[in-house]
């Protein structure tokens, strides 16, 4: 894969950059006539003074250990209700390292003598056994902005050919469900219902047909949280629409209804204070030196770690060996097509028009069979000319 690396259509991030721009100009703008005058957003001495100072949004306003005033994005996330201007500085920021990051550096990556980016791959940096993507890094473009998905256009196939994405749908879940051997979460998955709602439907005790869009979207905050370990202050505050106690009692329900879960999650934690680690499905090992530290913080961490990397570690692993099984067809059936990106859940190929059929059949079945698992595992198959059509 760092081999091959992958075409990039420049103009693309062109005309990305130059509407990202005047967006980001906005923006600024916005911010200046909210604060009453000029300052720069990227001086957090400056923005903390008119935040606290002038526009007093708190009164007790938390300060660095260097004593200027703190404006990371946690702080500013709980402000934005306060004043509209929180929100536009946070729209910036994430504009403004959308362009310094992919749109203005990703040109300076195309290899002279390849046309083509070549990301490299490091295989021991995370502790979850995932690959990490390194100079560029082509794993954080975000795909839930409008922005970032529009760098994806830049990303282009082979003359002639075309983009292919393979992508595990919500693994992670399925893979809970695997180990846990929930009959509800299991039955949900096997009848190829949605999942998030089906887990509304159960914790809300209404009807499948009845869920509601807000009860399907605080399920899935559920389904994704409960396994890293959210706390019901974490939850609300991720949902922004429930008090902590509304939100103890939606985990309590849901407990209630997946008691798989709960019992897993003190599994994991009770073998890792025992034996000193735990595994993944296939075997591989993460040492938690800190599951029986007598610091409650630090304790509490290492435990979230013995719920959660099972899980994560296990996506890692069966992705790795997806990718082992498919280039093995690929070079057995002597196919032009090529594997060019791993990002998280997903594979991405230049794909040779005249083998579709064959390679659409190899990848899903290299994918389905990388682990044996009593859950069932869907890949969602996507084709177009760039990385946004194909995914």
């Amino acid at each position: 894969m760092e081999r091959e690396g992958i075409l990039m259509d420049e103009s693309v991030l062109v005309e990305t950059g130059q509407s990202l721009e005047g967006h980001i100009e906005a923006l600024r703008n916005a911010v200046n006539q909210s604060a009453g005058r000029e300052f720069n957003l990227n001086s957090p001495k400056q923005l903390g003074e008119v935040l606290f100072d002038e526009l007093k949004l708190v009164e007790k306003a938390k300060k660095t250990k260097t004593g200027q005033y703190a404006t990371n994005e946690k702080v500013l996330a709980s402000l934005a209700p306060k004043h509209p201007i929180v929100a536009n500085i946070l729209e910036y920021r994430q504009l403004a390292k959308l362009k310094s990051t992919y749109i203005d550096a990703l040109p300076h990556s195309i290899d002279s003598a390849s046309g083509r980016v070549h990301t490299h791959y490091g295989q021991v940096q995370t502790s979850t056994g995932r690959l990490s993507s390194n100079d560029p890094n082509l794993q954080n473009i975000p795909v839930r902005s409008k922005q970032g998905r529009e760098i994806r256009k830049a990303f282009i196939a082979r003359p002639g050919w075309k983009l292919l994405s393979a992508d595990y749908s919500q693994i992670e879940l399925r893979i809970l469900a695997a180990l846990t051997e929930d009959q509800g979460l299991l039955t949900a998955f096997r009848q190829g219902r949605d999942i998030h709602a089906a887990t509304a439907a159960k914790i809300f005790d209404v009807a499948l047909d009845e869920v509601t869009r807000e009860q399907r979207s605080t399920a899935k905050m559920v389904n994704f949280g409960i396994p890293y370990g959210i706390s019901a202050f974490g939850l609300a505050q991720r949902l922004g629409t429930v008090s902590r106690t509304e939100a103890q009692e939606i985990i309590n329900n849901y407990f209630e209804q997946f008691p798989g879960i709960p019992g897993y999650m003190t599994r994991m934690q009770d073998r890792a204070k025992a034996q000193g680690y735990v595994e993944t499905i296939s075997g591989r090992r993460r040492h938690l030196r800190d599951i029986n530290s007598s610091n409650g913080t630090i304790r509490a961490a290492a435990e979230r770690n013995a719920i959660n990397m099972p899980i994560q570690g296990t996506a890692a692993d069966m992705i790795k060996i997806a990718m082992v099984n498919v280039q093995n067809a690929l070079t057995e059936k002597q196919l032009n097509t090529r594997m060019l990106l791993q990002v998280h859940d997903e594979l991405i190929f230049d794909l040779d028009p005249a083998e579709e059929t064959i390679v659409r059949e190899l990848v899903t079945e290299g994918m389905k069979d990388a682990l044996d698992l009593k859950c069932p595992i869907e890949i969602d198959i996507g084709i177009g000319d760039n990385w946004l059509e194909a995914h």
